[in-house]
């Protein structure tokens, strides 16, 4: 590309010098054109470059988080071995992280639900949302319980969620993340430039998960296997649809998504 520039701009002089007659106005176009042109050809290559790096960057990140993710398991097979080695038992530390699907309709809600439902943006049946556990939003769970089904999602769980139905809140609209140029506009202030950044921000509960979390518009996920028909009334433990699932919500993930 930059080679045509230049064979473009020997010629057009050589046309210049050749043609004496030429119209000076002329002249002036065939130079700015040719200066756009090179300009042109110039923030090209500059693109190119900048994706190029970037994409490293993203490469060499996703790596780490791998890494990660995989210290992390091993580091809980080892504290399990050494409790059995020990005659102990290892207890797991407190999910930090919730998958909330909204399990009812808008018929007969209280007041009290029905509000508890639209700040955490379950609007509609079949919503998930993740929300991070906390005194207080633990405390919204259980007033909202009999509408609302949740328990802690597994990475293989957020990365499907994200990947298959994630959409972004960009001024007021549902945009698909379709690509990481969206991701990188809306969060790139936070360190936030690509899809597994928004994954790892998520399933860590990291500083920035209140914008990461505020930026996914809510999951619209399909109704499970055989439906809600005759368990909304019940509980999880009798075989229904509300209430705390913890892990199993992972199985509940997998036949909605």
């Amino acid at each position: 590309m930059i080679e045509l520039v230049h064979f473009v701009h020997h010629y057009a002089d050589y046309r210049i010098k050749t043609k004496v007659n030429a119209p000076e106005t002329l002249i002036k176009q065939r130079k700015n054109a040719l200066r756009n042109a090179e300009s042109k050809v110039a923030q090209i290559a500059a693109k190119k470059k900048q994706r190029r790096e970037k994409r490293k960057v993203i490469f060499k990140r996703a790596e780490s988080y791998v890494k990660e993710y995989r210290d992390k398991e091993k580091a809980v097979i080892e504290y399990k071995r050494q409790a059995r080695s020990s005659g102990s038992f290892y207890v797991p530390e407190q999910a930090k992280l919730a998958f909330v699907i909204r399990t009812k309709g808008i018929n007969n809600i209280p007041p009290k639900p029905r509000k508890i439902l639209q700040l955490l943006r379950l609007l509609q049946i079949n919503n998930g949302v993740f929300v991070r556990l906390t005194k207080a939003t633990k405390q919204m769970l259980q007033y909202a319980l009999p509408y609302i089904t949740f328990g802690a999602p597994n990475l293989k769980s957020v990365k499907e969620l994200v990947y298959k139905r994630g959409y972004g809140k960009v001024r007021g609209q549902r945009i698909p993340l379709s690509d990481n140029t969206i991701i990188e506009k809306a969060l790139g202030r936070y360190g936030i430039i690509c899809i597994e950044d928004l994954v790892h921000e998520i399933f860590t509960v990291g500083p920035n998960f209140k914008q990461v979390n505020t930026f996914l518009w809510p999951f619209k996920l399909n109704s499970p296997t055989g439906g809600w028909d005759g368990k909304k009334s019940r509980h999880f433990i009798d075989n229904g649809a509300f209430g705390d699932r913890e892990d199993k919500i992972n199985n509940l993930i997998r036949q909605m998504n």
